[in-house]
């Protein structure tokens, strides 16, 4: 059996989401009713929000591989991480690890091909908004990413962080989120909205927002775990 080591802890609800999910999903495929290998490194997500929002990346970078170098050390077979944010640094990641990554914006382009769609909104912290981690990899399939307004990209960064990874979610921050897709399906013409933060299916729980389908990046990318774990 193969062994996934997952970066979690950022945030720790998402984890929690990752380890119920790819349990199920594997349990689905497999009908000896065995469970998965999972091996779990929690990082420090207080040092990982201040490397980059202090855009010290190196120091960012060097910190998840030592964690990814963790998991190899323990066993695992291919590693995954639990957020999208530090994806900002994948390529680095991929390039100095010892066991092979998945990518959760490589499985989310592939799922937004396979639908046929060509222009998607982007949700999720202003580090994932702002940078060229999806719009490189979503190019290359010819699909467009298309970011909220700059006072709306504010807004979405604050309720995440301050509310999301602490375990917070409230209706009204729910609809001021909503009202921002309807706002986005109007003015941008988008066909779809990645929810490019692994918490944000945890409060956007229905699957579309008046005719526009949401992308659940966490279940994306653990049925990527899954295929990988059963192949």
């Amino acid at each position: 059996m193969k062994t996934v080591g997952i970066i979690g802890g950022t945030g720790p609800e998402s984890t929690i989401e990752y380890y119920r999910q790819i349990i199920a999903a594997y349990r689905e495929r497999q009908t000896n009713g065995s469970y998965p290998s999972i091996i779990i490194n929690s990082a420090n997500l207080t040092s990982l929000l201040a490397w980059v929002e202090a855009n010290e990346l190196d120091a960012f970078t060097d910190y998840l591989v030592n964690e990814i170098e963790k998991l190899a050390r323990a066993g695992a077979n291919f590693g995954a991480l639990t957020a999208n944010t530090p994806h900002i640094v994948f390529d680095e990641l991929r390039r100095r690890s010892s066991i092979p990554l998945l990518s959760i914006v490589e499985a989310a382009c592939d799922e937004t091909r396979t639908l046929g769609l060509k222009r998607v909104a982007l949700l999720g912290t202003r580090f994932t908004m702002q940078g060229q981690f999806f719009p490189e990899v979503f190019a290359k399939s010819g699909i467009s990413i298309v970011t909220p307004h700059a006072d709306e990209q504010s807004y979405i960064h604050e309720k995440y962080i301050r509310e999301l990874l602490n375990n917070m979610f409230l209706p009204e921050t729910r609809d001021s989120l909503l009202a921002i897709v309807d706002r986005m399906k109007a003015s941008d013409g988008i066909d779809a909205v990645i929810l490019g933060g692994t918490e944000l299916p945890l409060l956007l729980r229905d699957p579309q927002q008046n005719g526009i389908p949401f992308l659940d990046t966490t279940r994306i990318h653990v049925n990527r775990i899954v295929a990988e774990l059963v192949s």
